[in-house]
């Protein structure tokens, strides 16, 4: 008796015709798939190549889709004289891929992690078939039911406080269970790189979620990990090629990466050094992807590209950009940026030296190869002004010199309005720690609206919520107050939060606003001066408009000296402070409260 040809699913579950890159790479999962041979009478499509991996139980089918129209293909798969026949979905595009925008420097990105703010449908918190989890709020490292019904709910929020993109960490599915008090609600263990995680939603609720942020003019970045999967994702267990994974016998000869990134591009670096950055495994439940296998890294850009075309995000945050093999990614982004012009994408390079956050940034003369990576991440920005915010501004390096002597090296970049600047996010301290310095966070703020950089934020700040990852990751991942059934403090509204959350929730707002289409911060030059006297002056100027960001880096009073700032002064008489909706006059000194912070335009 002949065996049924057996076929559990194929990746891909759709694709789209019309793509500049007319080839598709089917991986096909079933019990002895390996031996199959596939056919297929669909017009315009023909199968270029079969690739027979390592295990018995994956089939690679590459086939070129140049000449086809949208429809059902049928695929025929013969295996051992059985033949099984499968229906395959090739859509029309929504658009063409010029026509995505991704998120520029004229947004201010919102991040936030699902599962930590709001819980909009308690129904999805325990999902049957998924591996032993508990949700339970009390435990700062275990799930806590948000979802991404609950971020839907709360979209006006966003268009009330001014921001323009958010940006999840990631919400495929992560199907881990948890290991004492610890999971993965984080995001970072990916196990199905198609499905969202069913404790978030669904892809159809993702699209939805989507569709009715563009609604309301609000972008969406969606955070992917090329770097690593989970270690319960079905490739583990059962390697396609023995090739797919970094130090596959890691059972018998396990390698950590040593978080050192600078091997990468040091120019002296040892084999050692960089085989243990690039090819450890970040943890042992994460599983370090080998993207040197072509078969791997066409599994990837696919992938990204499907998300792009299924649900329509505005672009992609890539974790640990530089663990991965940098000629891989530079392969991945050079054909995004090919088949989506105007789409954007971010790679976090966490090392805190500018040079070299630049050597990663698309067309950088200081790299030895192209990354084609459009957006970087500033850590020196963020390491140096929550330095900064525990000192005065003496002469020479201490307080804002930290940041003057930082921006100093934007000439290192080809795009500085394309680094993505921050002063906190998931994997650090609270910018307030444990405590409530709001005067050092509003000149933070101020900094970080009106510099030459695409802004990022963190979910609460503009409600004072701290932390520190002293205890644990969780305390800088509380869950949003009002977000969750039960919450006693509902922060989403301005009857619900403190005084003080108020102030701070009103403050940034009036920024991010002001921020909105200004084209003096969208498009200005910039001009800095060193701190003098312990106040700084940082300004942008566009077609006969300037704006003037002064921060006080002293804690006792200073007088501000117009005369050394005459050359973007000019003849103004007067200005007015965007923070108090007040006249400034400029044709006097200007004296300044402890720590005071002004952003003037005139």
């Amino acid at each position: 008796m002949k065996a049924a040809v057996k076929i559990d699913r194929i990746e891909p579950t759709n694709w789209f015709v019309g793509m500049k890159d007319a080839s598709l790479q089917l991986m096909v999962y079933g019990e002895g798939i390996k031996t199959a041979d596939v056919t297929t009478d669909y017009a315009g499509v023909r199968i270029d190549s079969i690739v027979r991996l390592d295990s018995p139980d994956y089939l690679l089918v590459y086939l070129n889709l140049e000449g086809a129209q949208p429809g059902e293909m049928t695929l025929s798969f013969k295996n051992n004289g059985s033949t099984k026949r499968v229906k395959y979905q090739l859509k029309a595009r929504d658009m063409r891929g010029e026509e995505r925008m991704g998120f520029t420097n004229a947004d201010v990105l919102y991040m936030l992690m699902p599962d930590r703010f709001a819980d909009g449908n308690q129904k999805n918190n325990d999902i049957k078939g998924m591996n032993a989890y508990k949700t339970d709020r009390s435990q700062p490292s275990l799930r806590h039911g948000g979802d991404l019904e609950g971020i839907r709910q709360h979209l006006d929020y966003f268009k009330e406080l001014g921001v323009t993109a958010l940006w999840f960490t990631p919400v495929l599915e992560n199907n881990s269970p948890d290991n004492g008090n610890q999971s993965t609600y984080h995001g970072y263990a990916t196990t199905d790189y198609y499905r969202v995680d069913p404790r978030f939603g669904t892809n159809d609720e993702y699209k939805q979620l989507i569709d009715e942020a563009h609604s309301k003019g609000l972008k969406v970045v969606m955070d992917m990990i090329f770097n690593h999967c989970g270690d319960y994702h079905p490739w583990l267990n059962n390697m396609p090629s023995h090739d797919w994974f970094n130090q596959p016998d890691y059972k018998n000869n396990y390698l950590q990466t040593s978080y050192k990134l600078t091997p990468v591009v040091d120019p002296y670096a040892s084999d050692i050094d960089k085989r243990e950055t690039v090819e450890g495994w970040f943890v042992p439940s994460m599983p370090d992807l080998n993207q040197k296998n072509p078969h791997v890294i066409k599994y990837l850009i696919q992938n990204s590209k499907w998300w792009i075309e299924t649900v329509g995000i505005d672009g992609i945050r890539m974790d640990t950009y530089p663990y991965a093999y940098a000629d891989a990614m530079a392969q991945w982004m050079k054909n995004l940026n090919e088949e989506y012009p105007n789409f954007n994408v971010v790679g976090e390079t966490w090392v805190t030296e500018p040079a070299y956050t630049a050597a990663w940034q698309k067309d950088s003369k200081i790299a030895e190869n192209n990354s084609y990576l459009p957006t970087v991440m500033d850590f020196s920005f963020y390491d140096k002004i929550n330095m900064a915010k525990e000192e005065e501004t003496d002469d020479w390096w201490k307080g804002f010199n930290r940041i003057y002597n930082s921006l100093v090296y934007d000439y290192l970049y080809p795009r500085p309005d394309n680094v993505m600047a921050f002063i906190e996010n998931h994997d650090t301290d609270r910018y307030l720690k444990n405590g409530k310095d709001t005067v050092a966070l509003k000149q933070a703020l101020a900094l970080l609206l009106t510099i030459k950089r695409t802004p990022q934020l963190y979910y609460g700040t503009e409600i004072l919520m701290n932390g520190t990852k002293e205890i644990t990751d969780g305390n800088v991942r509380k869950d949003f107050p009002g977000g969750f059934p039960g919450d006693k403090h509902n922060a989403f509204t301005a009857e619900g939060r403190t005084k003080a959350e108020n102030d701070m929730f009103n403050f940034t707002s009036r920024l991010l606003h002001w921020r909105q289409g200004n084209e003096t911060i969208i498009k200005g030059k910039q001009k800095q001066f060193i701190p003098f006297k312990g106040i700084y002056v940082i300004a942008r100027q566009y077609n006969g408009k300037t704006v003037m960001t002064i921060v006080n880096g002293k804690r006792e009073a200073a007088e501000m000296d117009v005369q050394r700032y005459a050359e973007v002064i000019g003849n103004a008489k007067q200005a007015k402070d965007i923070i108090s909706n007040r006249t400034v006059k400029l044709d006097k000194n200007i004296k300044l409260r402890p720590r005071q912070t002004l952003v003037l335009e005139f």
